[in-house]
């Protein structure tokens, strides 16, 4: 059986689903739990959303490790992201806010062109965002600045006022994400501990002849995570980004090849997964400072 997915294209549509008032078409405020009752559905939005679920965190998994902040949790979409549940045929009365808004609302403005700078919008939901208390309530004075502005009535300065409150979230949400990763220290050296441990098993069981480099992607989704929370968790852990550490494991592992005279440089080009022996020089002479035959040349200390 087909499952049902609902597409809500505007602000203005989604604020009729739950019955409020849209006070401007591309941006809304919303306290969920004052909309009217409704079924669990799957939808797609084509804005984007903030939301703050107001759970019990503890009664909740985030990967194998239980929620350690009691008090909500974020979660972010972009456009055209999936979220909800099937509908089991409950009514239900949704519990916390929701802040939606246009790409139009921040086109040609400053936000609009940082957008790419909140990775966390294309993270999964499992990978949400757990607030304190004290950030709970910053958080939600931001909503609420950004819904007074709403009620104000509309003159030249609204929309700047708008967007600069709703960049404002979004930058103490990258604080909140900067402080969760540091919170979670010891679930993240495992990830780097796995991620270590894939790039050994790839290279030693030869995938990378057969199946070519590993990407950043594919890792991400062997560590059940998304690329983006994948990225910025390893960028924080360990300074390097996840792709340098794939390309630091190549290097490393080529260098012992090169050095036996058996080997082509073209042949451990191969067997490392590069495509074109060319690409895997370029890369050797960007990280080592030689070419791999230079490499081989050079006398040992």
């Amino acid at each position: 059986m087909e499952k049902k997915l609902f597409p809500i294209e505007t602000v203005a549509e989604y604020n009729d689903l739950l019955g409020v008032e849209t006070l401007h078409p591309l941006v809304s405020v919303i306290d969920l739990s004052k909309v009217r009752p409704m079924k669990h559905a799957r939808h797609t939005f084509g804005f984007y959303t903030v939301f703050l679920k107001e759970v019990k965190c503890g009664d909740l998994i985030y990967g194998r490790q239980r929620y350690d902040y009691q008090e909500g949790t974020v979660v972010c979409l972009a456009p055209g992201q999936v979220i909800g549940v099937e509908d089991n045929g409950e009514i239900y009365q949704p519990k916390g806010w929701a802040l939606c808004f246009h790409p139009d609302l921040i086109r040609g403005t400053s936000l609009g062109s940082r957008m790419k700078e909140y990775t966390y919008f294309s993270y999964e939901v499992n990978e949400a965002l757990h607030l304190s208390q004290q950030e709970r309530d910053l958080f939600i004075d931001c909503l609420l600045k950004i819904r007074d502005e709403l009620r104000h009535a509309l003159d030249r300065l609204s929309r700047r006022l708008i967007v600069t409150h709703i960049e404002l979230l979004l930058e103490y949400c990258l604080r909140f994400y900067e402080r969760q990763f540091i919170t979670r220290e010891h679930v993240n050296r495992d990830i780097l501990a796995r991620f270590e441990s894939l790039l050994d098993r790839y290279f030693e069981s030869g995938q990378a002849k057969q199946q070519g480099l590993p990407t950043v992607r594919q890792c991400a989704s062997e560590l059940c995570l998304s690329p983006n929370y994948f990225g910025d968790l390893i960028k924080k852990e360990s300074g390097k980004t996840a792709q340098e550490h794939i390309q630091l494991k190549l290097i490393d592992l080529a260098k012992e090849s090169v050095l036996n005279p058996e080997h082509s440089i073209s042949q451990v080009a191969y067997e490392l997964g590069f495509r074109y022996p060319q690409h895997f020089t370029r890369l050797f002479k960007k990280i080592v400072g030689m070419t791999p035959n230079e490499y081989r040349e050079k006398p040992i200390a």
